[in-house]
């Protein structure tokens, strides 16, 4: 039993992971970088990064993907991944737009969304590697 959790949560790290890396590193870096310029630091601080990952895949894999082995259904597991993600994305964006000086609205609706979708796939792709390789 606890492999399949295992197995789930390494795939949901590594799709994570890989898609968040293109997002910020290539696809919306640059817009990112231009709308938070003032208080964007230069570098990510790799360790806060590492634990974000690391804390965040525990929360798809006990708030997303379980509802899917439950329900043995993968649209549960990507529901409540997208929901997952939607409510994590925007206490952060909304949190940082209420109380930081010019953070921008449509960094605020660009990163919600982008949360959304990307732990909505992430959840799916760790139940169907689970579920393939656990049966």
């Amino acid at each position: 039993m606890m492999t399949k959790y295992l197995i789930a949560y390494a795939a949901t790290a590594f799709v994570l992971f890989a898609l968040d890396f293109l997002w910020l590193g290539t696809l919306a870096g640059p817009f990112y970088r231009e709308k938070l310029a003032n208080i964007l630091s230069e570098r990510p601080n790799i360790p806060a990064s590492v634990a974000f990952y690391a804390f965040y895949c525990i929360g798809v894999v006990i708030f997303a993907e379980m509802r899917g082995f439950e329900n043995q259904s993968a649209l549960y597991a990507l529901g409540f991944g997208a929901l997952f993600g939607f409510f994590a994305y925007a206490t952060y964006d909304i949190t940082n737009y209420a109380t930081l000086k010019d953070f921008p609205l449509v960094i605020a609706i660009l990163d919600i969304s982008w949360g959304t979708a990307l732990t909505g796939v992430s959840a799916v792709a760790g139940y169907y590697a689970a579920t393939f390789f656990k049966g």
